[in-house]
């Protein structure tokens, strides 16, 4: 009786724990994630261990809004990689809903584009539903303190999704100066905009 008291307490506190995991927000910790590179290597959070922190961009192929993004996106790697925040792009869009989307047309994609940051598939979509990503591009801003991920920043890259030249607020790039300065960001979170994540089972949704 005793051991199947524990074992409902243990199973309890666990169900607490998984519930408790997202969407994140800012001053929340996320947990770390396994996913598949276009190498076909799987890669961890954990593993790049000489970052400082991470911009995670759940992005996609397909998105008109995430092409307009694009150059934005690449360009915010090449100027915070060498500062300990690099780029970790997510691609959650079920193949089946957008075959632009799969696989083997992120390879292509990247090669295409040259993307000289990781391009993950979180072809289950838990990645996407753990953060409460909704959109394509939404980004999240990660610290690292010790072996945990704090959530600093959730939203928009900027406040011209048409235009980078007429954007008058970049938040995202804000938000890793204000870190690297050892401050809060200001603005902590905005809202996405952007297509809305081809989920399973779910179709046309943008």
């Amino acid at each position: 009786m005793k051991r199947l008291i524990l074992f409902s307490v243990v199973t309890f506190i666990g169900t607490l724990f998984v519930v408790a995991r997202g969407p994140y927000k800012p001053g929340e910790f996320a947990a770390d994630f396994s996913l598949r590179d276009i190498s076909g290597t799987m890669v961890s959070l954990s593993h790049m261990e000489s970052a400082k922190g991470f911009i995670v961009v759940f992005s996609c192929n397909t998105c008109p809004v995430v092409k307009n993004y694009e150059q934005r996106i690449i360009d915010l790697h090449s100027e915070f990689s060498e500062k300990g925040f690099p780029v970790v792009a997510i691609n959650s869009n079920d193949r089946n809903v957008s075959p632009g989307d799969s696989f083997e047309e992120m390879k292509k994609l990247a090669a295409a584009k040259k993307y000289d940051f990781h391009y993950l598939y979180d072809e289950s979509q838990q990645i996407a539903k753990e953060f409460g990503a909704t959109n394509t591009p939404h980004v999240f801003v990660l610290s690292r303190e010790e072996n945990n991920l704090r959530v600093e920043y959730a939203g928009a890259i900027d406040n011209n999704a048409d235009n980078p030249e007429a954007a008058t607020k970049k938040y995202v790039a804000d938000a890793v100066n204000r870190l690297l300065k050892g401050e809060e960001p200001s603005p902590s979170e905005t809202k996405a905009v952007g297509c809305g994540i081809k989920w399973k089972n779910i179709q046309g949704n943008k």
